[in-house]
């Protein structure tokens, strides 16, 4: 089954990655019971999320329905099996030549994803990512080899890659469509109306190659399910905590712009943005993040699985959607991942120098590094 218009990820609900309240195990399963019964379709997890427990949740969850009715994405990269945690850096990739040489890449790939199945409960994933690579994840041989032997294996149906978990990346995801376009079907990028830098410098590139997109971060951290605003407070260790001062005032100033349009429509604003999203020919499925906000005001995460699964059909007119473009136009409001032009020093998980190929991507694809790709403000 291919995926869907609308998407639910498991790491909604709060408890695998820190948005608002954390959901127990009884609410997760209920949430993710709603969404299907209302019409989400397609369900995503990651080995990683909870050290397995995640999938488990999800297959658990999902037992009861008939597999053929849903689209099952899973994602493999984090080798929490040998690796160990660098705390907030969590565990490395399977790639760190510090656990293996790339002739056992195979190997890591085909148990990590049996294991993932047998956790889900089910014999093959509709779609498998590559999970938060490192720069080897993105331009090896081995590496997509690999991730095809899993495919040729019958363990799933189509391959794609999930670049993150920040922003950023966006050489390294064009360089791997040039390179392995004709095995990654799918991508996953972060883009919203008040993201559109860097997600949209990757489209062109998406649209040339055939490699659909899932967007995540759809809600802008929450903002557009309209339950955070100004002097929010957050609780100790949300994730949202990392992001720059003043995020939430400056967001939701651009949001009251974006109210007309979600009116005219006769949308919510989490509707908006979906469909903002939509607008853009390589995007092909949205999975914005569901939070239960821990104030008495907030919006039941139920009401925000509504909303997203009531997504209407309908196409937003160009010129409404480059309007909707330049109010969130965000160039240059933060330090990116991944191939960077201001980093400097040995490569990491997740940031690297500039390298010839990636230099040689920027050219061919008139993206300007220095100018495109870096923090102004």
């Amino acid at each position: 089954m291919e995926p869907t218009k609308t998407a639910y990820g498991i790491w909604s609900g709060g408890r695998f990655m820190h948005f608002g309240e954390a959901l127990d195990e009884g609410k997760m399963t209920d949430v993710i019971h709603h969404a299907y019964h209302k019409g989400v379709r397609t369900f995503m997890t990651a080995d990683v999320y909870g050290g397995g427990e995640a999938d488990e949740m999800i297959g658990e969850a999902l037992s009861e329905f008939p597999r053929d009715s849903y689209c099952l994405i899973g994602a493999v990269g984090h080798d929490y099996y040998q690796g160990k945690r660098d705390g907030a850096k969590g565990f490395p990739r399977f790639t760190d030549s510090r656990l293996r040489p790339a002739n056992q890449y195979r190997d890591y790939l085909k148990t990590a994803t049996e294991k993932a199945l047998k956790r889900c409960k089910t014999e093959k994933f509709d779609l498998l990512l590559l999970h938060n690579p490192d720069s080897v994840g993105y331009s090896s041989d081995a590496v997509w080899t690999a991730m095809q032997s899993v495919k040729e294996d019958g363990m799933t149906d189509q391959l794609g890659i999930a670049p993150g978990p920040a922003n950023g990346f966006t050489l390294d995801l064009i360089l791997s469509f040039e390179r392995f376009g004709e095995f990654i079907d799918w991508a996953m990028v972060i883009l919203n109306p008040l993201e559109p830098w860097p997600g949209k410098l990757c489209l062109p590139a998406a649209e040339k190659f055939g490699v659909n997109l899932l967007t995540r971060v759809v809600d802008y951290g929450g903002l557009f399910h309209g339950d955070v605003l100004p002097g929010h407070e957050f609780g100790n260790g949300d994730h949202r905590t990392y992001r720059a001062p003043g995020w939430v005032e400056a967001g939701n100033e651009k949001i009251d712009q974006m109210r007309d349009y979600a009116n005219k429509y006769d949308l919510t604003l989490l509707q908006l943005a979906c469909l903002w999203n939509l607008s853009h020919t390589p995007v092909k499925s949205v999975v914005p993040t569901l939070i239960q906000e821990a104030h008495e005001t907030a919006k039941p995460i139920k009401v925000k699985a509504d909303e997203l699964a009531s997504l209407p059909d309908i196409t937003l007119d160009p010129d409404d959607v480059a309007a909707i473009e330049a109010i969130g136009n965000n160039k240059g409001c933060m330090a990116l991942k991944g191939g960077n032009p201001t980093y400097s020093g040995d490569a990491v998980a997740d940031g690297w120098e500039l390298n010839p190929d990636l230099e040689a991507v920027a050219e061919r694809w008139s993206i300007r590094p220095e100018e495109d790709l870096v923090c102004v403000h």
